[in-house]
């Protein structure tokens, strides 16, 4: 889901394709026109980790380290199993759920302390950890168009809190 919605952003941002960087796919630029108050849009970076997903603080680590991203700027955005199919939620810190790319994640970066969109995907009926693998590396069982609404509802998310403005706790599409 986060490699879904970071394609959406750059996307709507015109940022150019990438460099492979930090074990990653590194998109950099500036959103155009600009903002509802007339500013000129932030710097952005978009880092698509190619490491495997519960190794993504070797990748996360390293970037914001050499792209000097202070941890209030950073937002992680994923999939959660632990949310219904299509809830969103935006929060700071918090428990990693078990989430082995979080804690990858929290690793790299020393601290748990960084933003989050926690993109639902919904649960299997099981709690076998394979069941449970299985379900999250399949294919949606929701049609194309509801995978593309969730996509165009969490980039927007991230708009708001990336671009300035306000993130709501807690959304739905």
């Amino acid at each position: 889901m986060g490699f879904l919605v970071a394609d959406e952003l750059a996307e709507r941002w015109q940022l150019p394709s990438g460099k492979e960087r930090f074990r990653g796919r590194l998109r950099q630029g500036r959103p155009p026109g600009p903002l509802s108050d007339g500013r000129r849009p932030p710097a952005v970076a978009i880092l698509s980790p190619q490491t495997y997903m519960n190794d993504a603080g070797r990748s996360v680590g390293p970037a914001r380290g050499a792209l000097k991203v202070p941890l209030d700027h950073l937002l992680v955005v994923h999939d959660e199993i632990d949310l219904p199919f299509g809830q969103l939620q935006l929060r700071i810190g918090g428990g990693l759920a078990g989430h082995n790319g979080l804690k990858s994640i929290r690793r790299g970066l020393g601290s748990a302390d960084f933003g989050r969109l926690r993109v639902g995907v919904g649960r299997p009926d099981s709690t076998d950890p394979d069941v449970v693998s299985a379900w999250v590396l399949s294919r949606f069982s929701e049609s194309e168009d509801e995978v593309s609404g969730l996509v165009r509802a969490a980039a927007d998310e991230v708009e708001r809190a990336v671009l300035g403005g306000r993130a709501s706790e807690q959304v739905s599409p």
